[in-house]
């Protein structure tokens, strides 16, 4: 590593490393791509957007954003970016993003070392206006030596791949065993507690049961494949939320049910679209 880089940058990167690597463990994003972009958006955390509002990135609002925006000139005056209530929540949207478009999907078929490409093709997919984009994060990567942490990570990355699983509405996640905590599956897959309860809508109180499904990522807002469901009686509507991968806000708001109410057996559940009011 050279003697004339910038110190500002050089403790971006050391504070953010282990979240890079994170990212990259459970979404396959270089952690070297990953900082590049963040160091090169965010001004290495002094723009505007991040600290004014978390966003280390420059994601953009976007029709799907229903969270808290912050108004910035960007390409264009008074433009409409996503703020966030930290960095490492600005991380898991860069990460989710990049994973949950059509447009990046290309991308994920790249060998995660091949920094050189991801950077190429983030441009291609339309991430960046700049025609330089891909020379800046290259730069950036092999000044300070970035793909290191990559290597760090991938020596790391120990998955269970018989237990890891991928649920039709794209999804990854397990199922609990016997023994299974909220802790020993975030250890498992190098996670947090916090981000499993959020994505499975518990509070910390609930022990895991086995046959439970544990998800290892955020559940959608609609089935990806089925239309429609016809209740069971054994069914409730946070288990049929988890069967089909769907968040439960949506899953009332689509049914037009108060959150809390429960369906009849019988009753059919509209998992995409809207239900007709009677």
């Amino acid at each position: 590593m050279g003697q004339n880089l910038n110190k500002r940058r050089l403790e971006y990167i050391q504070k953010h490393k282990l979240l890079a690597i994170e990212e990259m463990k459970t979404y396959k994003i270089p952690a070297s791509i990953k900082l590049a972009q963040a160091a090169l958006e965010s001004a290495d955390g002094t723009s505007v957007l991040a600290v004014k509002a978390n966003n280390h990135f420059g994601i953009k609002c976007h029709r799907e954003w229903d969270g808290p925006t912050v108004y910035h000139d960007d390409d264009q005056k008074n433009e409409c970016f996503r703020k966030y209530k930290s960095v490492e929540e600005s991380y898991r949207d860069h990460s989710l993003f990049l994973s949950e478009r059509q447009r990046y999907r290309k991308l994920f078929s790249l060998p995660i070392y091949d920094y050189k490409a991801w950077a190429y093709g983030l441009k291609d997919a339309g991430y960046a206006t700049n025609p330089r984009y891909p020379e800046l994060l290259i730069k950036i990567i092999e000044d300070y030596q970035l793909y290191i942490i990559d290597q760090e990570a991938l020596g790391s990355l120990v998955v269970s791949e018989k237990r890891l699983k991928y649920h039709e509405n794209r999804i990854k996640y397990v199922i609990a065993v016997a023994g299974d905590t909220w802790e020993s599956i975030a250890e498992e897959f190098d996670t947090k507690v916090e981000y499993l309860l959020k994505y499975n809508e518990h509070n910390y109180t609930y022990a895991l049961q086995p046959g439970d499904i544990v998800f290892l990522q955020p559940k959608r807002c609609r089935a990806r494949k089925v239309k429609t469901y016809t209740v069971k009686p054994e069914d409730d509507m946070y288990k049929i939320s988890q069967q089909f991968g769907i968040k439960l806000k949506y899953l009332y708001k689509r049914n037009h049910m108060k959150a809390g109410e429960q369906p009849k057996p019988g009753d059919v559940l509209y998992l995409r679209g809207y239900k007709k009011n009677d």
